[in-house]
């Protein structure tokens, strides 16, 4: 398909600088970019890919001062970045094939309530009493539990396990592999020094518009539910224990791990492999960098963590810097103690 750059600013309510007419059938990379496609700069590092790229229309900041001329056709706007992603948005509802149909290989409880308009790919799973509402998508070999509800118009893909009385919300997208509402690590110490299995008894609640990652975990909560709030979304390999609340818009990125009952705020951002230990909470609009480990509650709107044990992220780079000149330091150490003992030897 193509488009020209009139059609694109119209889009994304921008106002074209150059030949409104050219036209793009492809998307690229500013530094990667060819005849005929679209590209954006949002991250002023790669300005310098502006003067050279090859790309017919380069989406960028309306109040952008160009340092040299420029061959592309610009289109101006406040945010490039929100700009770009809403086209590709656009471009692919457009494009897209919407699945309809049950497989004649998937196997569906008599006693399950199927809506309208679903997708049920081959080998699917639906048990007993679970509800499917209209629009929803399942791809093939996944398993949707006992009472397990799933609402409209959400997708789910491949190999996703939906556990017994777990729910998930409209216009969600759960990735292949993740496993929703497997047991808490819960578990009782004895005297003969074996653990004892605490039964978990809760579910977990997905609301609407969550995307869920590849492979991502979710547990069920020991009593109640463990609640993922809207818009919230998880990155591939996140683990989210056992009655943990994640708060409306927080983004979580892979390897990320969230013990038991912790509740994160709303509009939390949390790095990649960062850990949070159990029974804490965060404030709101709270940023954790990643490999950070999160040992006491956040109650600071805004706050900004990094490092081991987790620290006010001015404070970290701080003791990072003193960190890299420890070696500096003890030789400065060592050869005053050899000063002190040469004064000491004389006296």
């Amino acid at each position: 398909m193509k488009f020209n750059a009139t059609q694109i600013a119209a889009v994304v309510q921008g106002t074209v600088e150059g030949n409104p007419e050219v036209t793009i059938h492809a998307l690229s990379k500013i530094e990667e970019g060819g005849q005929g496609s679209l590209s954006f700069l949002a991250n002023p590092k790669y300005e310098e890919y502006l003067y050279k790229t090859k790309a017919s229309v380069v989406i960028v900041k309306d109040d952008l001062q160009l340092k040299s001329p420029v061959e592309a056709t610009l289109i101006r706007v406040k945010d490039p970045y929100t700009s770009f992603a809403l086209l590709l948005k656009t471009y692919e509802e457009i494009t897209k094939v919407v699945k309809a149909g049950i497989s004649a290989h998937a196997v569906i409880s008599e006693k399950a309530r199927i809506g309208k308009n679903v997708y049920i790919g081959d080998f699917v799973v639906v048990d007993d009493h679970a509800r499917i509402e209209d629009g929803v998508q399942i791809y093939p070999h996944t398993y949707i539990g006992q009472h397990a509800k799933i609402k409209e118009h959400t997708i789910i893909y491949s190999n996703v396990s939906v556990y017994t009385r777990c729910e998930i919300g409209e216009h969600c997208i759960v990735h292949a592999g993740a496993v929703i509402g497997a047991d808490g690590f819960g578990f009782a110490p004895q005297s003969n020094g074996q653990f004892e299995k605490i039964p978990q008894l809760g579910n977990v609640v997905i609301e609407d518009y969550v995307e869920i990652g590849a492979n991502t975990t979710i547990d069920r909560a020991t009593m109640g539910s463990t609640l993922i709030k809207s818009g919230a979304k998880l990155d591939n390999l996140v683990q989210i224990a056992h009655n943990v609340e994640i708060g409306e818009n927080t983004v979580i990125a892979s390897q990320a791990g969230i013990s038991g009952s912790t509740k994160i705020g709303k509009n939390n951002m949390i790095g990649g492999q960062a850990g949070i230990v159990g029974h804490i909470a965060t404030a709101d609009n709270v940023r954790i960098q990643a490999q950070s480990g999160l040992a006491k509650s956040i109650t600071e709107d805004g706050a900004g963590l990094s490092g081991t044990p987790a620290d006010e992220y001015r404070n970290t780079l701080k003791s990072q810097v003193l960190f890299r000149k420890l070696p500096e330091l003890a030789k400065k150490i060592e050869a005053l103690e050899k000063k002190l003992d040469e004064l000491n030897n004389q006296a």
